[in-house]
């Protein structure tokens, strides 16, 4: 084993260590580089390795590194669809729609599941935080839901499922963080968008059609109520004006991107816009709600930033300890065809995501395999929404999917953590066959981007 292999082994060990402490990530990252700085320093001056690691070539590039991150024009969408999302949860837009499609739906065998998960597209649409729509989703469905009597394992899989489709479904903040961490123009964040948009409606119709066939061929699990209205041009008005207004804000800040009239940057900026007039229209207006989201939107983006700045210092420690030589060596060493290499890399994203975060995984270990990837010949646009599917999977995965905490800590107490792990399965491996749809038939994610700048 090289001394470079030893180096990048010890570096990922001690940051694993140091996550147990329970500090806070951009800490961890950032002391873990600090650490390895000094082992590197002290294996080239003292002991003459041959690395490529000084203080003026590697070192000094983070703080340029960090400035970069300050002045990107395109990380300034993620504050932007922060608050959209937030101040859209603020202004009572889903429980309106929840309130509003349960009398359109409520009707059909399973029709509440059905009624979350149409809600849930919209709001990954609208916003790309996973708790926040997790547990929004669950307050406002799981209640109803057992009044109903609908079985717990299947009330809390749906909607727990169904609140993580904002990390795919643009504009999904996560794609506007690794399109900055790729930084290549084929791989651009309308690029990204574009490639998630039908993956992303297709794991939502997926998720449909199981919520309509389980029912059917298991009635107990989703009893029809007998107390709703009847289907009148009254009740499609009210889910008109439910549905419409978010609609429109979607149809305009997507629309805009794809047709190429705004950048991403510009288009978050008209959603900002647009969740306030919503919120106006609403009467849900504030300055508490205001005071509020924006301390949301500050909080979340200050988070996101600091782990950027832990993120810079480890991955320029790595590299000067030749970390990139490391991991690309070791995948193109594989004994595998070039997409088995893929599905290598996608089953340990799966693996990572079990313990650490989307973020850190985006930053840490998208931009070491994206060369390995182009190495290959695959497209980029193709690997990174499946890259993101993958990470998408890992929030559902017991014992440790960071969804399950959440929908269990809004939960009613009658629905256990079994009640939990057991309704997540068939969520878990809808998304499975997702993915692999995906692997297969590649033009799902690149045709709408190819066609795009035709």
């Amino acid at each position: 084993m090289s001394l470079e292999q030893i180096f990048v082994i010890g570096m990922f060990a001690t940051f694993g260590v140091l996550l147990m402490t329970g500090f806070p990530v951009a800490w961890v990252l950032g002391g873990t580089a600090v650490i390895w700085t000094i082992v590197g320093v002290v294996a080239v001056e003292d002991f003459g390795a041959d690395l490529w690691f000084d203080y003026p070539s590697s070192l000094a590039l983070i703080p340029e590194r960090s400035w970069g991150l300050v002045e990107s024009e395109t990380l300034v969408a993620l504050p932007m669809f922060i608050f959209m999302g937030i101040m859209l949860d603020q202004s009572g837009v889903a429980e309106r729609l929840m309130n509003n499609m349960v009398k359109l739906f409520g009707a059909v065998r399973g029709g509440y599941a059905v009624t979350v998960i149409v809600i849930g597209v919209l709001l990954a649409a609208t916003t790309g935080i996973i708790g926040a729509s997790v547990v929004l989703l669950g307050m406002l469905s799981l209640p109803v839901m057992m009044e109903n009597n609908y079985d717990k394992g299947f009330a809390v899989g749906t909607a727990c499922a169904t609140g993580t489709l904002g990390i795919l479904i643009p504009p999904s903040i996560m794609l506007v963080l690794m399109a900055d961490r790729l930084a290549v123009p084929e791989a651009s964040v309308g690029d990204l968008f574009m490639g998630a948009f039908f993956p992303g409606l297709m794991l939502g119709a997926l998720y449909v059609f199981y919520a309509l066939a389980r029912p059917a061929l298991q009635p107990s699990v989703a009893p029809v109520p007998d107390n709703l209205p009847e289907i009148d041009w009254r009740v499609l008005w009210e889910v008109a004006l439910a549905v419409v207004p978010t609609a429109v804000l979607i149809l305009g800040v997507l629309g805009s991107i794809f047709a190429g009239i705004a950048t991403p940057t510009e288009a978050s900026g008209v959603g900002a816009l647009g969740a306030l007039l919503l919120a106006i229209l609403a009467r849900r207006l504030n300055l508490t709600v205001l005071r509020e989201s924006l301390f949301q939107t500050t909080r979340t983006a200050a988070f996101i930033f600091a782990i950027f700045l832990g993120a810079t210092a480890f991955s320029v420690v790595l590299r000067g300890l030749g970390g990139d030589r490391v991991i690309e060596d070791a995948l193109l060493g594989l004994p595998f065809e070039p997409s088995g290499i893929i599905l290598a890399i996608l089953f340990g994203v799966f693996l990572l995501g079990f313990f650490l975060d989307w973020v850190e995984i985006t930053l840490i270990i998208l931009p070491l395999v994206a060369p390995v990837v182009q190495q290959l010949g695959f497209d980029l646009v193709w690997f990174t929404i499946l890259f993101a599917m993958a990470l998408q999977t890992s929030f559902l995965t017991p014992p440790v999917g960071f969804a399950l905490f959440y929908i269990k800590g809004v939960a009613p107490p009658e629905i256990k953590v079994t009640d939990v792990y057991r309704g997540v399965v068939p969520f878990i491996i809808i998304q499975l066959i997702a993915l692999i749809l995906v692997f297969l038939f590649p033009e799902i994610a690149t045709w709408l981007p190819s066609i795009a700048y035709v």
